[in-house]
């Protein structure tokens, strides 16, 4: 669908190379711009794809690749003819940079009209904080992220740059959204600016935990493969040594995965455990009936049995696997 599409990207790391890998997933042409003393730094994070970097070839699919030196007039030159021809323009340099060069929304409106320019930062243009580096860990320590994650007292980082994931896809929704809207109108004035920020991006992944905190006064304990939000939700070993993680989202789901699953409809009509606050107040104990009934099960069974009653259900597994 973005057949047509051109976009230039000066990126790195992985929020900019994640929304233009995205871009070119859906057919946009992506021109990265790499700088010629090594390029962009994630090709060096390890050397474990034929040289390259696990990292950089995730993110980096289906795009074509320059190396321009922007200290240069002439380096300069070649990147403002790129743009001529081009649509959109991504970059999530350090603060500052891309205005130094004079590429910033303001230059390109007036010099490359046709441009989308999008531009991802640590924490938004003109507050306090505009001026600070920003990764991932960084970013997702403190918009609360790492401390819903892990355990009680052990704060953790999510294993997958869910800051970095989070910001590139919306900018890339972002940019789809200015291109439908220039294709349905037919405007032909300069596209506006767009800033996307890590930290406003994963407070808004924080939604739920900011919303029940500003309510309640009361933050959330991570609980490892649990949730805080509902029960009973996690995982569970079994009797042939896996580990299965099996989930209920509502009143129904517990009243099968009691009386259809661990056959146990005394549980079922407990009144402790009627709505779903109530089961979170007593989750040890749910947790231990159904740890209990998932000892005497292989993994395979459990799922069959899960499946057959409508309960949620996965197999724990290592990326290895």
């Amino acid at each position: 669908p973005l057949a047509g599409i051109t976009v230039i990207a000066m990126e790195q790391a992985v929020s900019a190379p994640m929304c233009t890998r995205v871009l070119a997933d859906f057919g946009a042409r992506v021109i990265k711009i790499e700088n010629p003393r090594g390029g962009d730094f994630a090709r060096d994070y390890d050397d474990v794809v034929n040289g390259l970097a696990a990292h950089f070839v995730w993110a980096n699919r289906g795009k074509e690749s320059v190396t321009l030196n922007l200290k240069a007039p002439a380096g300069l030159e070649v990147l403002h003819r790129l743009l001529d021809g081009a649509d959109v323009f991504v970059s999530n340099l350090a603060p500052g940079a891309t205005a130094r060069l004079g590429l910033g929304a303001a230059d390109l409106r007036a010099r490359h009209p046709q441009v989308i320019p999008l531009e991802i930062d640590g924490y938004g243009p003109g507050g306090p904080l505009s001026d600070k580096r920003a990764y991932d860990l960084l970013v997702q320590a403190e918009s609360g992220s790492c401390a819903a994650t892990g355990f009680p007292g052990m704060p953790a980082k999510p294993g997958a740059p869910v800051a970095d994931i989070t910001t590139g896809l919306y900018s890339a929704l972002s940019i789809m959204a200015l291109l439908l809207g220039r294709a349905r109108s037919g405007a032909t004035d300069a596209a506006p600016a767009v800033a996307v920020s890590l930290f406003d991006t994963m407070t808004d992944i924080m939604g739920y935990q900011l919303t029940y905190t500003q309510h309640s006064g009361i933050d959330q304990e991570p609980l490892g493969m649990s949730s805080p939000a509902v029960a009973p939700y996690g995982s569970f070993g079994t009797r042939d040594g896996q580990t299965v993680v099996l989930g209920t989202t509502n009143d129904r789901e517990w009243q099968r995965l009691a009386r259809e699953i661990i056959e146990r409809p005394d549980l079922a009509e407990d009144p402790r455990f009627a709505t779903n606050p109530q089961r979170c107040t007593h989750r040890d104990e749910l947790n231990a009936a159904i740890q209990s009934w998932c000892a005497q099960h292989d993994l395979d069974e459990i799922q069959r049995i899960a499946d057959a009653a409508g309960i949620g259900n996965s197999r724990y597994n290592k990326p290895s696997e």
